[in-house]
Formats: C-alpha cells, structure tokens, sequence
C-alpha cells in the first residue's frame, strides 16, 4: 500500500470527480488517495463515483480549505 495526493483545487463540477478517475487508474489496490477540492459538490459527487466504481471513502471532511476526501483503491 501506498499514500498518494491529488490536487484538484480551482476546479467544478465535473473536473475533481474526472482528475480522481485518472489518478485511481494509475494506482494499485490498497492504495491511499487524498484528494484536496474547493467545490463543495466533491463530498457528495467524488463518494458517488467511489460507490459506483468499488473504490472505498475512508474520510469526507470539508475544513477551512475546502474539501478532503480519502479513498482507499479497490480491488478492481
């Protein structure tokens, strides 16, 4: 398992939930991917598309700077 970042900050509505496919297609299974979005849509559009994708949403906060979702990578 490994830890990975993704800024998709500056971006709307569909960009974040686009940005977070590319970056999972790249990654592994188990693999940790905290993405960083200032659209407030991104906690409820990026945890859709994980359900939808078999990806898991380990954190959805929104703080002082936006949005952080954690998502581990599913199997596939």
């Amino acid at each position: 398992m490994s830890e990975h970042e993704l800024d998709a900050t500056g971006t709307l509505c569909p960009v974040p939930v686009i940005r977070v496919q590319d970056r999972l297609a790249e990654l592994a299974p188990g693999d940790i991917l905290t993405v960083h979005a200032s659209d407030p849509g991104a906690t409820h559009d990026i945890p859709a598309w994980c359900r939808v994708h078999g990806h898991t949403v380990r954190a959805c906060e929104e703080n002082e700077d936006g949005v952080r979702v954690v998502i581990e990578v599913g199997g596939g």
